[in-house]
């Protein structure tokens, strides 16, 4: 029993990686928490700011159009660009997604430029079915988006439950603490060890893992939020009677963010794939498999429990403007 007891002991240790992946986004997690309002409020300072540039160039679009027209889509490129690098809670979703899930990078990076672009049309689709077809007011149009935004927040528990559920599933299906073959302590695992373990997910584990339910999820919960720069540029275009650029500008900025989101994605995707390699000599297969799963667990009790705080916290409009920027 001592014996068997050792053995657990250090095949949890030798797990050290991927705990040590989990903690440092745990330590993160609360470091954004501690300093939320201070870096929420430089941020809305630095987006005031931009927004009265775009003002400008959108003021000058309206009179030389070719002269201008490049300009502004150039800087609300970079708008879209240096906005992604604020809080928000789209990063937070993709972040802990594929930090706690195999996905290949391709798929991740085509989920961070689905939800961006999705961002992008939905700012684009609101305003122009509130404001050209409905004729109604920006008070309700600001109204619109607070719904969309609290919509969004509860397809974040929605995808956080989905999660929590598959992680349970395969974790009863697996059977968590079963020994299938006892293995000397110091035995080696690597891909043609002959010892009948899997080491790494397979293909089709990958695609399981990003199945188009979840996928998705994850690209709604991301971007079914307005933009609410790209909100305050089309309704000034519209104002000012050059509302395709400000369709054009809207679009640039998600580009651009999805430019930020991707290459945060490909870093978060990178530090996994190396917990995962350093990982893989120093346990066996099944007790690898039980850690994953159990990471998906925690990912997805985060995830709900960042969407229920969003949605308690989210306010509706204030001076024209969303108190909770993206």
């Amino acid at each position: 029993m001592s014996l068997i007891l050792q053995r657990n002991n250090a095949r949890w240790r030798s797990l050290w990686p991927l705990w040590g992946v989990l903690m440092l986004a745990l330590l993160c997690a609360l470091a954004a928490w501690w300093y939320w309002p201070q870096l929420l409020w430089q941020s809305v300072i630095w987006q005031k700011g931009l927004h009265q540039q775009m003002i400008a160039l959108l003021q000058r679009t309206a009179a030389h159009p070719h002269q201008a027209g490049l300009a502004l889509l150039g800087f609300s490129l970079l708008y879209g660009i240096l906005r992604a690098l604020g809080p928000g809670h789209g990063k937070v979703v993709i972040a802990t997604f594929l930090a706690t899930h195999p996905v290949r990078l391709k798929t991740s990076l085509r989920l961070t430029l689905a939800a961006a672009l999705v961002q992008g049309f939905v700012a684009v689709a609101l305003v122009t079915l509130v404001l050209a077809i409905l004729q109604a007011s920006s008070r309700q149009l600001h109204l619109s988006s607070y719904w969309l935004e609290k919509g969004s927040y509860l397809l974040v528990v929605g995808l956080g439950v989905w999660l929590c559920w598959r992680a349970l599933r395969q974790l009863r299906r697996n059977g968590a603490l079963r020994i299938q073959q006892l293995r000397p302590l110091d035995h080696q695992h690597d891909a043609h060890c002959g010892c009948g373990h899997q080491h790494l997910p397979d293909d089709q584990q990958l695609a399981q893992a990003t199945s188009w339910k979840t996928s998705l999820l994850v690209v709604l919960s991301m971007g079914l939020r307005p933009c609410s720069g790209a909100i305050m540029m089309l309704l000034f275009a519209r104002v000012i009677g050059v509302y395709a650029w400000g369709v054009f500008s809207a679009l640039a900025m998600a580009l651009g963010t999805a430019l930020t989101v991707s290459m945060m994605a490909l870093l978060v995707h990178s530090s996994r794939a190396l917990a995962i390699r350093l990982n893989r000599r120093a346990a066996p297969a099944p007790w690898q498999r039980v850690a994953l799963q159990s990471l998906a667990l925690a990912g997805g009790l985060l995830l709900i429990t960042g969407g229920i705080v969003l949605w308690l916290s989210a306010q509706p409009a204030i001076s024209g403007g969303l108190r909770a920027l993206r």
